[in-house]
């Protein structure tokens, strides 16, 4: 009889091996544009509790841990060298990863929102939040943050999304601006809350993005140039 032996299922970008860590940073360096990132990390402290980045190093996330954060929110999920790295080094360092997937061109839906709402309530803190800019993804989940547990109404809330953070506001990625100036135009003055409004059924993610119109110099330099994802 002949013996088949069974793979190992080994992950996309592996972490196991100094030569496995070593490919993973390169394909990390060049395919995630991480090079642009090695002396710029966009961040920003919200409240003494929260900070939002770009998409971190591994030393640049031991450097926040040194600095007392205890918490790591992902914005982008888990699929390429990003992600196996950043694994890699939270479970190194101490870190507590939480994988929260949101895009730029689409508007999170009431269980997003709910979901949020639920991780800001529960996650230990110091904690930093990051996309891979920092700008779009961040600047929604910022606003949230702001809004949700710190109590700021949405239109201070709101200028966590702004140029300061590198957001920009002409492109498809305008589409988050929009939700929130429907809502302090058309809701808020009715007397309805921003989270009774996304729990109704007047809520509707799809149609907004739908009523949403782009710049076309807006989409050339955020889909072309920048290539925000």
């Amino acid at each position: 009889m002949k013996l088949v032996k069974k793979k190992m299922n080994r992950p996309p970008f592996p972490t196991a091996t100094r030569w496995d860590r070593f490919k993973t940073r390169m394909h990390f360096l060049w395919a995630d544009h991480a090079y642009l990132r090695l002396g710029f990390t966009n961040a920003h402290w919200i409240d003494e509790k929260m900070l939002r980045t770009n998409q971190p190093w591994p030393f640049q996330l031991k450097k926040w841990k040194e600095q007392g954060v205890k918490t790591v929110i992902n914005l982008r999920g888990g699929a390429s060298s990003f992600y196996y790295l950043e694994a890699y080094a939270c479970e190194r360092l101490g870190l507590k990863l939480e994988n929260f997937g949101l895009t730029s061109r689409s508007l999170p839906t009431k269980d997003d929102i709910l979901a949020a709402k639920a991780l800001f309530d529960r996650i230990e803190y110091p904690a930093m939040l990051h996309c891979k800019s920092g700008a779009d993804r961040a600047g929604m989940m910022s606003v949230l943050y702001s809004h949700l547990h710190l109590g700021q109404p949405i239109a201070e809330a709101r200028e966590q999304l702004s140029f300061k953070y590198l957001h920009m506001k002409a492109g498809h990625t305008g589409v988050l601006d929009y939700m929130f100036e429907v809502y302090l135009t058309e809701v808020e003055p009715k007397g309805i809350s921003f989270l009774d409004w996304v729990q109704s059924p007047d809520y509707d993610p799809v149609k907004l993005k739908a009523d949403f119109k782009a710049s076309w110099w807006g989409k050339m330099l955020t889909d072309k140039i920048l290539r925000r994802e």
